[in-house]
């Protein structure tokens, strides 16, 4: 099954605004407004190191949780703050940004909405990996829930990454685009049909030769332990896959084995 997501508009300098730009202790900060192909515009965080230099890069996906403080591109800016002192971070506004997309949708947005979130995804790539002196060998994409199940979606159609981390992420859209509005019988199959062809499940594997970190909570009630390991399995070799004992959120030990990760598999101090 194809979709559109594959040949997108490429992202161009006119599609871009920075709206501040500031330096404190050696990290630039730029606030961004990119405008989409879809007629609305998304805000963007970027920080990167002030030194010249050839620079690894990090584009950070966040999580949907309404009820956090930090389910917006927040979530991930102390850790991007960190990595900049040898990358250049990328933090992106999603559809789920706005805490209550998931009530003001339906399943008959899911899909075209999936297709819009995946060309977005692959626009801040393009942005990304346009920046002055970035080393695109070493590129790693970091998603949270929505996050790492949209960047699985993204990275199979592009190759850009070279590595991923995937936190606390589901195998498929249905488990929880089907939470609401509730389906039954001929019309819960149907939408399971219609969502399975990019299912992230399905398109791990073509991540392959990039190694994944997946990272999961031993108390998700979102993603039972089958669900995890069924994700796990699907993707190939090298991959790694670590369990903490927290819930959906993740926790501080979470937070510091991704940093080592990715900080020994980019190369940064």
């Amino acid at each position: 099954m194809s979709y559109p997501m594959r040949d997108y508009p490429k992202f161009e300098s006119k599609d871009l605004r920075v709206v501040r730009k500031q330096v404190q202790d050696g990290i630039e900060d730029q606030l961004l407004v990119t405008q989409t192909p879809f007629g609305y515009r998304r805000a963007a965080k970027m920080l990167r190191p002030e030194a010249d230099g050839s620079h690894a890069a990090i584009l950070y996906a966040h999580w949907y949780e309404p009820q956090s403080p930090d389910s917006d591109r927040s979530q991930f800016e102390e850790e991007a703050k960190e990595m900049a002192r040898g990358a250049v971070c990328l933090l992106v506004e999603t559809l789920w940004s706005d805490r209550d997309f998931f009530i003001k949708r339906t399943q008959e947005d899911d899909l075209q909405n999936s297709v819009e979130e995946v060309v977005n995804i692959r626009r801040a790539i393009d942005l990304l990996l346009s920046q002055p002196n970035i080393d695109s060998k070493r590129f790693a994409y970091v998603g949270h829930d929505f996050g790492g199940m949209y960047g699985v979606l993204a990275g199979s159609l592009d190759g850009r990454p070279s590595h991923y981390v995937v936190m606390a992420a589901t195998p498929r859209f249905a488990d929880w685009y089907l939470y609401g509005p509730k389906l039954e019988g001929e019309a819960r199959e149907a939408f399971i049909r219609q969502m399975s062809g990019i299912d992230p499940i399905a398109h791990a594997p073509k991540l392959a030769p990039a190694p994944i970190f997946f990272q999961f909570g031993t108390d998700d009630f979102h993603i039972p332990k089958e669900r995890a390991e069924e994700f796990f399995q699907a993707a190939r070799e090298p991959k790694k896959m670590k369990w903490y004992g927290a819930g959906h959120g993740l926790n501080e030990d979470a937070t510091r084995d991704r940093k080592v990760w990715l900080k020994e598999k980019l190369g940064l101090q």
